[in-house]
């Protein structure tokens, strides 16, 4: 088949080339370069955006020979639903012709000619609605594809792409630079400034290291942070609500722990007891742990939200690297304000003064 344009799709790793004979008459190349069980590329009637329900699909299913059987297959409302999807004879609007399937151990394609109709606000090779898609199980008896992943990568593979120039428009493409922000700004707030800001609070107060404008510091690393993560909050919530045909119910149940259990923090900038009060101990203790706690729990968060966007390893590392540095910061700092306590409880021993615990607490 002579392939004149090729383009590498937005998700899981898909090339798609094509030919165009006239407005109506295409050829097509659909590959996909890891080990799977069948392989999907169709297209979907517009003008509406681009989505499962409606799709004629090409379908390929690999076979105990090593072949890759190729069908055709009709999308609908039923097969989202959960119900057996089996090979159709032919649409009722567009035609495929010459369909090919290939596989070896570095690749799976599948290949065809397809005719459109004469409808250009239907199928418009200048905004032509494609979907594809793949999974790991199938009956290859009866020709009938199992359920794919329901990944991020998998609910997002859907675009509209102007076959002349190859530019494609795609609502997950959006998505996905919404979700890097959401991403970024969730890590270096809840994630970094606000680890920070308790670092210096306990450390940087009175004991091992006695810095007068600590608490500016601190309170400037949480107020950062907690702007940068209600921005990434806020933007998640969005996500959540255009996200029609997926959520992450724990994912967003933390989030919202976080965001309501750091605004409550925040308020200690207004509602802090003096320190003449009575309570004043209680109201240390219950800030100090529920800052911890919050700590735990936004670590906890972000490993979610990586696994669920699946992106390279170097979101992960980066952030084990981020956790790494604090654990030795605060490792370090610790023996250092003991070994400072034990040193002056040792002189205080010679001359005979009474000693305390080192103060080294958290908070405001």
């Amino acid at each position: 088949m002579n392939i004149t344009n090729c383009k590498k799709l937005i998700t899981l790793g898909a090339e798609f080339g094509w030919n165009i004979h006239s407005n109506t008459e295409i050829n097509i190349l659909f590959t996909i370069r890891m080990p799977i069980k069948w392989i999907a590329w169709g297209v979907n009637p517009g003008p509406q955006r681009p989505q499962m329900v409606g799709t004629r699909a090409i379908i390929g299913i690999q076979q105990p020979n090593g072949t890759l059987a190729v069908r055709k297959y009709n999308i609908t409302s039923d097969t989202k639903l959960g119900c057996r999807l089996q090979p159709a004879q032919d649409f009722d609007d567009v035609i495929v012709k010459n369909m090919r399937g290939e596989v070896n151990p570095r690749y799976m394609s599948i290949s065809a000619t397809l005719i459109l109709p004469r409808a250009p606000a239907v199928y418009d090779i200048s905004k032509l609605n494609h979907v594809w898609q793949v999974g790991f199980e199938a009956d290859d008896v009866l020709m009938e594809p199992k359920m794919h992943p329901t990944s991020l990568q998998n609910v997002d593979s859907t675009e509209s792409i102007n076959m002349t120039s190859g530019r494609g428009l795609s609502i997950g493409h959006r998505r996905h630079h919404l979700r890097t922000v959401h991403g970024i700004l969730n890590i270096v707030g809840w994630g970094t400034m606000l680890p920070l800001g308790v670092i210096i609070a306990r450390y940087f107060r009175k004991h091992p290291v006695d810095c007068e404008k600590w608490y500016i510091v601190h309170v400037s690393c949480q107020i950062v942070g907690y702007t940068l993560g209600t921005a990434g909050w806020a933007i998640g919530l969005w996500l959540g609500h255009a996200s029609r045909h997926y959520s992450f119910s724990t994912h967003r149940i933390l989030a919202i722990c976080i965001f309501a259990f750091t605004t409550l923090q925040m308020l200690a900038l207004r509602l802090r007891p003096s320190a003449t009060d009575d309570y004043r101990k209680y109201w240390d203790m219950y800030h100090h742990f529920l800052g911890y706690a919050l700590l735990a729990l936004i670590s906890v968060n972000i490993f979610h939200g990586i696994a669920i966007l699946k992106p390279n390893k170097t979101w992960l590392w980066v952030y084990i690297g981020v956790l790494g540095m604090f654990a030795l910061v605060a490792i370090g700092l610790e023996i250092f304000t003991w070994r400072k306590f034990m040193l002056a409880k040792s002189k205080r021993r010679q001359t005979g003064q009474p000693g305390s615990q080192p103060q080294g607490s958290s908070g405001t």
